[in-house]
């Protein structure tokens, strides 16, 4: 066994010496001039053949301005968000995947296949029209064409996701990552010993031309009809070998081991796993992708390898499914090899070793395909019925949206039937697993543990090894378990301590008093609004209300981020409206009127909120006498969400709309705005109905719940249409100033949002 160590050992030291000294060479080959990256990145020129950064300073300020006026200009420009023009750069890669219980997604990879974003469809509708000649705004209008509303922050998140991901040209670089690499003392190969004291895995970011050699040379021909069916012959005979031999009775997995022999099973182990990961990355070489990085690592205090294969991502259903074979049938064809090898050789030296390794292997091969296990079976079966989030769906559905409806008796889709059954069976599949365990280890393994532990130091190691192996995933779930139970004993204890602490009250009075719809409370009413607060915490894809419910209350995130969803009633699709963070309220609007909730709002990992029920707020509402101007706005406020094109903005967003808009009438003739003149407003209609004439031409005609004006200011042009009244029309009025406010906080707002994958680490 102190030998395996060793070698272990031995290998990633020789790992992390090659891969340092790749390192030093990368790093002797390249050097960063920053005086030249920043002209690059700001397309600024050299003035007169000096750097146009060196003569900004001092005595040389004011002929800069007067040599180079565009400097500042061209610094604007690159830094106004409205006015970035987002390029997707060459060898991006995009495929869509359509799936028969709607959801359809998108995969995108960017030209390094470093990052491989999943995307709603519409997100990905999006990409080809980042030519670097359309604006952000430009794909804001876009959006707005398609869904109606002036909600900004989709778009210009999955633009800064984007960007951040290095699948925009020019590439982004992390500043502060390079200075912190740059002035770390240590060396690649003691950097990568820290990280594995502290993950306890290091990977190799060469692995992907071992895989193809490899690939090349020794497996390539299992990938032709030929080869594929001497293996599966070789697998199925062994089957059948290694049931006769254990039928027969010949071999047992107790007895004396010697050392020497228990440490050549943990290296027959060890390559067991080796050939069951390069198997996974075989395939994928075999399709084209790339192996982004392999590596060691104590899983659970088992030793293991991995590999990272996020570009399988990008490859067809079945392509994924015989990826995810591929590792339990290389296991079958060498636990096929030494069944035969016993069948042939029963008499000699090695046949009981091999016994044992058949006996492991066989077990590992059956956990791998369990379905109800997030390992190789279940990523076949979620691929097969196509539903690539099959388990936390299905949980999320059992723990929370299956009591909902039999609550109200709500109809269950197909696919919810098929959820629900699949959860079920996980249940009743991790109960029978606690009593087949007690049944297996005492009735069957009871006698050879006590012979293994009682045999002295081999037959202990193999126990270990058997502990390894068939035991890691009961750990594992123990492990997850006690994990949970911390997580929510803190849930009770922040409770507990929230009831107790002012402190946390004082918090919750800061966020909601910078919320703008609270502007005009005085000090006394907002003191006893936070004292009656409450904390809630959602677990991660808890939902905090339903679309479709009664409002009982407004939410400030205090931690955490909640999604705002749209689902359709019919197909059950989903769309994210919103994201909201710390600071952020929703909920609010619904509390003024009888209307039930237009979303649904689901928490994004673990969250807390602050909580104001619905009767303190009404008394907010009793008593503005104390705030007389506070119901008025509230009531203002609801009615602009009530325009379509406003449904979905924050309480920040209408409150710009309250400053800078007004309600406006037209009669039956106005031209409120007329084609070829300079754009200075937004209108959303709330009644009547006007004609939309291009060119003396009627192109369309707009009513209720629509808007005009929104091109001219969003791209800077002139009105490229007249709006003439044909009735009398209600509508809210926005001036330029208002509109970008709102457009220019959603694009500064936006951050490099989690966009949701599927992280292929075997």
């Amino acid at each position: 066994m102190i030998y395996i160590v060793l070698a272990v050992l031995l290998a990633v030291a020789g790992v992390i010496a090659a891969d340092e000294v790749l390192a030093r060479r990368r790093r002797a080959a390249r050097s960063i001039g920053l005086d030249r990256l920043l002209r690059e990145r700001v397309g600024v020129p050299a003035v007169d053949g000096r750097d146009p950064w060196a003569i900004v300073d001092g005595a040389l300020a004011e002929e800069a301005d007067e040599a180079d006026p565009d400097v500042y200009e061209s610094l604007d420009a690159r830094t106004d968000p409205r006015r970035f023009r987002p390029l997707l750069a060459d060898g991006v890669e995009i495929k869509t995947f359509e799936l028969r219980w709607g959801n359809d997604y998108a995969m995108v990879a960017n030209p390094l296949r470093a990052q491989h974003y999943k995307l709603e469809i519409w997100e990905a509708e999006l990409l080809p029209l980042m030519d670097g000649e359309r604006t952000s705004a430009d794909l804001v209008a876009e959006r707005m064409s398609e869904v109606g509303d002036l909600e900004t922050t989709g778009v210009t998140s999955l633009v800064a996701a984007l960007h951040a991901g290095g699948f925009l040209d020019p590439p982004p670089l992390d500043v502060p990552q390079a200075v912190a690499t740059h002035l770390d003392p240590s060396t690649p190969a003691r950097r990568k010993i820290r990280t594995f004291a502290k993950t306890l895995s290091i990977d190799w970011s060469g692995a992907d031309r071992l895989v193809k050699w490899c690939y090349r040379w020794v497996l390539q021909p299992f990938f032709h009809p030929t080869g594929a069916i001497v293996g599966g012959l070789i697998a199925a005979a062994g089957f059948v070998a290694f049931v006769e031999t254990q039928r027969s009775g010949d071999f047992s997995l107790g007895g004396d081991t010697a050392p020497a022999e228990t440490a050549l099973l943990l290296l027959l182990s060890f390559v067991l796993t080796f050939a069951h990961e390069l198997a996974h990355a075989s395939v994928m070489t075999h399709y084209g992708r790339r192996v982004k990085s392999a590596g060691f690592m104590i899983y659970f205090g088992s030793p293991a390898f991995f590999v990272e294969a996020s570009d399988s991502l990008m490859m067809e259903r079945g392509q994924r499914i015989m990826q995810s074979a591929a590792g339990p049938f290389a296991e079958l064809v060498l636990a096929g090899l030494a069944s035969l090898a016993i069948v042939a050789f029963p008499d000699s030296g090695g046949a009981d070793l091999l016994y044992k390794f058949a006996v492991l292997n066989y077990f590992v091969i059956f956990l791998n395909l369990i379905p109800l296990l997030e390992l190789d079976g279940y990523w076949i079966l979620s691929d097969l019925i196509q539903m690539p989030d099959l388990r936390p769906r299905s949980l999320q559905f059992i723990q929370r949206d299956l009591w909902h409806k039999l609550k109200v008796r709500e109809h269950f889709t197909p696919q919810e039937i098929g959820l629900g059954l699949y959860g079920f069976v996980g249940v009743l599949f991790t109960i029978f697993s606690f009593y087949g365990a007690y049944f297996f280890w005492q009735e069957i393994f009871g006698d050879l543990i006590t012979s293994l532990w009682e045999g002295g130091l081999g037959p202990r190691l193999l126990l270990l090894v058997l502990a390894m192996f068939l035991g890691g995933p009961a750990i594992r779930g123990l492990i997850n378990l006690v994990r949970t139970l911390v997580r929510r004993g803190k849930a009770i204890a922040a409770k507990m301590k929230f009831r107790l602490e002012t402190s946390w009250r004082i918090e919750a009075a800061e966020l909601i008093d910078a919320l703008p719809v609270f502007d005009d409370l005085p000090g006394d009413v907002l003191s006893d609004l936070a004292g009656r607060v409450g904390l809630r915490t959602i677990r991660p894809g808890q939902v905090v209300f339903r679309q479709g419910d009664r409002a009982d209350g407004f939410y400030v995130v205090r931690k955490g981020t909640v999604v705002i969803e749209d689902e359709h009633p019919e197909t059950g699709d989903t769309r994210v409206l919103r994201t909201m963070a710390r600071g952020e309220a929703f909920g609010e609007m619904a509390l003024l009127t009888t209307a039930p909730r237009q979303a649904t709002a689901r928490g994004q990992g673990e969250v807390e909120l602050f909580h104001v029920d619905r009767g303190t707020f009404d008394r907010l509402l009793a008593d503005s006498i104390h705030a007389p101007d506070f119901a008025p706005t509230m009531q203002a406020l609801a009615e602009l969400r009530e325009l379509p094109v406003f449904r979905y903005l924050g309480s920040e967003s209408l409150s710009y709309l309250l400053e800078h808009g007004e309600w406006v009438t037209w009669a039956p003739g106005d031209e409120p705005i007329v084609q070829g003149e300079p754009g200075d407003a937004f209108y959303a209609l709330a009644s009547g109905h006007a004609d939309v004439v291009r060119d003396d031409a009627l192109v369309g005609t707009v009513g209720a719940g629509d808007y005009v004006g929104e091109a001219a200011l969003l791209t800077d042009a002139p009105r490229n249409a007249t709006v003439v009244a044909t009735t009398p029309v209600r509508a809210y009025r926005l001036d330029r100033e208002g509109f970008e406010q709102v457009v220019a906080e959603g694009l500064r707002s936006a951050e490099p949002r989690s966009v949701a994958e599927r992280n292929e680490t075997h």
